[in-house]
Order: structure tokens, then C-alpha cells, then sequence
């Protein structure tokens, strides 16, 4: 009996413990996780929103860059953190692709606590400036009189780099040869320097180098023109209709995370979206600033997975 009143009493204590640790969340900085190196889209689009969650959470938010396996590997490490608040992630694309793709040991829904969808953003084809071409329609007509001759660059298997040029490939029937890079900074770096021809590279990511003239963009990949480059047309208007590809990045906690701190988070960041100077940086960089609910996150999240699901299956695609 007296083993039971103390197992009772513990049950009481750790119920009670967790209304107040919400409750004085958050009394430390806060760790923000990235699933790519620094220098790429996810990266930027952090560093960018990290400074304003933290005005609203009153404590550091510290990014930490974990690259590799289209954010698999920081997926892996985020879902084993405790579930306090301490420990946030930056999700993409690359959340939805990779249950199609790759054995995972972890549950890409069952194991996250879905907080934000933070900003959408199209990618944007941009070729070497070797390569002579000025629009969709030569690249097209180039690529099929030397099939196979031609590289790509993406910033890894399953991102929507990878897939922008998988579905060109598909719908226009050219031939390319892909190079995967172990993030957005490596890949755009193999593009600068010439390794690879082509890239179908995040807006954020790619429009300074294109606007410096070290790259020539052809084309967006979403249904309407982005608003960092209005004269950028589309990829479907160039030729190829039907067309279409957009980016996603989005927040989340590990699952169990305290409700109370899931509201705090999400009302904080939505707060920090809705600040003028960071949309007007998100704004021009390509990407369109969302904050919604957990709900809708959650929502968007489930019907990505479904989406992604079938082009993987249908084009073939396997992670090596």
C-alpha cells in the first residue's frame, strides 16, 4: 500500500509539473533546428525569422545546422529531444518526400507537434552562364540534340530541387544527368563554378547571384510569377503548360510537446510574420510569409505527404 501512495503521489507531481513548466516557458534560449548546411534556403529563411520568434519568446533562438538526408538526419536527433519547447525545427519539403523515399525511424506525423506553416516560395530555374541558352524553349531544344550530356545540381535527393527537374524532365522528355548536393549552399556553389549546368534553385537561394548576372534565370516554377522577380515568367507560360512546383517551410516541436506551449509558440510566430521588416525581407528574397494554425499545418502536411507519395512512385525515384 504504502508502494502505491508513493507511485500515486509521483503520477500527481509529474501531472502538476507540466502546466507549470508551460507556464514559465520559456526561462532559457531556445534551440532551432535546421536539416541543412548554412548558406541554402531552410538556412536563410531561419536566420532570418529566428531573431523576431525570439523578441516575441523573450529568450535566444539558436540555430543549429544538421544537414543530410533531406533533413532526415535532423529529424532523427529532433524527434528524440524532450518534448519541452527547447527544441524547435524547421520543416520543408523535404519532410513530405521522404517518407516515399527512405526507411525512417521515426513516424513523420505521429512524432511531431506541428506548430506553423511559416512561408511558401517558388524555385527558380537558373542555368551557368556557359550554357547558351536564354529561355525554356532553347534550353529544351538544346537538351534533346545532346541527351545525357547535360548536368543538374539539387541540393540532395527528394528536395524540390531534385523533383523540379525530375518533373521538366518527365513533361518535356530531355535527358539530364543529376549531381545531388548535400544542401543548398553546396549545390549553388556547384552551379557558380560550373560543375553543373543547371539548377532549379529556391528563389530565396538563387535570385542575388541571378541578379548579378553570375547566373541566367529562364524561369519560375510555381503558377504565377514570383513577386521578387515579376519578370521572370513561369515555366508553364514558357512552353511546358501545366507545369508546377512551390517550397514550404514550416515549424514544429517534438511530439507530447505541452498544448499551452504549441499556442505559445504558434501565437509568437505568427506575431513575428506579421512584422513589417521581416515580410518585407521574406517578401523580396521570393518567399511569401503564411502563419496559420497548428491545425492547418498539420492539414497541409498530411496532403503533402499524399501529393509527393504518388509523383515519387509514378516518376521512380529511390534515394541511393
Amino acid at each position: 500500500m504504502r508502494s502505491i501512495s508513493f507511485l500515486s503521489l509521483a503520477v500527481l507531481l509529474l501531472s502538476a509539473a507540466a502546466p507549470l513548466a508551460a507556464q514559465n516557458y520559456p526561462n532559457r534560449p531556445v534551440r532551432f533546428i535546421v536539416g541543412f548546411p548554412p548558406g541554402g534556403t531552410n538556412d536563410i529563411i531561419a536566420r532570418l525569422f529566428a531573431p523576431r520568434l525570439a523578441e516575441g519568446l523573450g529568450q535566444q533562438v539558436v540555430v543549429e545546422n544538421r544537414g543530410g538526408a533531406n533533413t532526415a538526419i535532423a529529424s532523427e536527433l529532433f524527434v528524440r529531444t524532450a518534448p519541452d519547447g527547447y527544441t524547435i525545427m524547421l520543416n520543408g519539403p523535404g519532410h513530405a518526400t521522404n517518407p516515399s523515399m527512405i526507411k525512417l525511424n521515426f513516424d513523420s506525423i505521429k512524432d511531431f507537434a506541428f506548430v506553423t506553416l511559416v512561408a511558401e516560395s517558388q524555385n527558380l530555374l537558373v542555368v551557368h552562364p556557359s550554357l547558351p541558352v536564354n529561355n525554356v524553349k532553347e534550353l529544351i531544344a538544346f537538351s534533346k540534340k545532346r541527351p545525357g550530356e547535360i548536368n543538374y545540381g539539387s541540393s540532395g535527393i527528394g528536395t524540390t530541387v531534385h523533383l523540379s527537374a525530375e518533373l521538366f524532365k518527365f513533361m518535356t522528355g530531355v535527358k539530364w544527368v543529376h549531381v545531388a548536393y548535400k544542401g543548398g549552399g553546396p549545390g549553388l556553389t556547384g552551379l557558380l563554378s560550373g560543375e553543373v549546368s543547371l539548377y532549379f534553385g529556391n528563389v530565396p537561394t538563387v535570385i542575388t547571384p541571378a541578379r548579378a548576372g553570375k547566373l541566367r534565370p529562364l524561369a519560375v516554377t510555381g503558377v504565377r510569377r514570383s513577386s521578387a522577380a515579376p519578370e521572370i515568367p513561369t515555366v508553364a507560360e514558357s512552353g511546358v503548360p501545366g507545369y508546377e512546383v512551390t517550397s514550404w517551410y514550416g515549424l514544429s516541436a517534438p511530439a507530447k510537446t505541452p498544448q499551452a506551449i504549441i499556442a505559445r509558440l504558434n501565437s509568437d510566430a505568427v506575431r513575428a510574420l506579421n512584422n513589417a521588416e521581416l515580410r518585407d525581407r521574406l517578401l523580396g528574397l521570393g518567399a511569401d510569409p503564411v502563419g496559420n494554425t497548428p491545425e492547418q499545418y498539420a492539414a497541409f502536411i498530411r496532403a503533402e505527404i499524399d501529393k509527393w507519395a504518388n509523383v515519387i512512385k509514378a516518376a521512380g525515384i529511390k534515394s541511393e
